[in-house]
């Protein structure tokens, strides 16, 4: 595997940690692709050291928590080793079987990084929310537009009022129509989107419950107005050629809500869902 920013910082820092902490270095250094599924306890297990080694080696090379460290270290796995989504792929000569491995691993590790980035409480507390709504708007532009096609769909089949709009101005007066007790989920990587940014202020202003499908970052705006964030990890640089493994972590967390909303009221609409195959076997040529 080729030298990454942060498991080059770790090699660097050899001559810095303490025994213990060598050990932790050592370890991630041997099974980088592996440590984003980890936790403290398991590195502790895994390099007979202790949890509080784990921290402070963070700490050594600058990071403040384990989980920024794992966060920082799925950035340059996904982003770093294989350069698929930003404009340096246009410098390489890879054949599309080489590029269809390349993107299948940089989805696959997004996908599981997600496991570091969703918080167990809110994700319960998105769960809880959607139980007790009757309308669900949802709203994205430009990459993550395809995830709230997707997301409109899939809980409209669950019986919801499920909305969605391409168009800044037809979002508008569906947020108007929002009350409390409805939903706006917003979909940004960036959490930073001025339309998406006005279309959320605007619907909190209605009484409805904003929440967020965005990256884990807590200084970004939509964040901060989110009454519930559900966080994807940072895998996208700026200066991309397209949303392809952000998109992918959005559609995780819109499958695992759809899934969960159809073990809690699943038996109130499979009659619907066998109306509908059989309609639309019906009109199948």
């Amino acid at each position: 595997m080729k030298h990454l920013t942060i498991l080059s910082k770790i090699e660097n820092y050899m001559d810095r940690f303490s025994p213990a902490e060598k050990k932790i270095a050592v370890y991630i250094l041997e099974n980088a692709e592996i440590v984003p599924n980890l936790t403290t306890k398991d590195i502790s297990a895994n390099t007979g050291s202790s949890e509080a080694s784990v921290v402070r080696f963070c700490k050594t090379i600058g990071i403040g928590s384990f989980k920024s460290f794992k966060l920082a270290l799925v950035r340059d796995l996904t982003v770093a080793e294989f350069n698929i989504n930003d404009f340096s792929v246009t410098e390489t000569k890879d054949e599309p079987f080489e590029l269809f491995n390349k993107v299948t691993y940089v989805n696959k590790a997004a996908v599981e990084a997600t496991l570091t980035t969703v918080d167990k409480k809110e994700l319960d507390k998105a769960v809880a929310t959607l139980l007790q709504a009757e309308k669900l708007l949802f709203y994205a532009v430009g990459g993550s537009a395809v995830s709230a096609i997707d997301a409109a769909y899939k809980f409209t089949k669950l019986g919801y009022t499920s909305l969605t709009s391409l168009d800044f101005h037809t979002m508008l007066p569906l947020a108007a129509n929002l009350k409390s007790g409805d939903i706006l989920v917003v979909i940004s990587t960036s959490g930073r989107t001025k339309d998406i940014l006005e279309v959320a202020r605007f619907a909190k202003k209605r009484g409805a419950t904003i929440l967020a499908i965005t990256k884990l970052d807590p200084s970004s705006p939509l964040y901060k107005e989110a009454d519930i964030k559900l966080c994807t990890p940072d895998v996208e640089q700026d200066h991309r050629i397209g949303s392809i493994a952000s998109r992918m972590t959005q559609l995780n967390i819109i499958d695992t809500l759809y899934l969960a909303m159809f073990h809690r009221i699943g038996k109130n609409v499979l009659d619907k869902f066998t109306e509908t195959r059989e309609e639309v076997v019906r009109l199948r040529r």
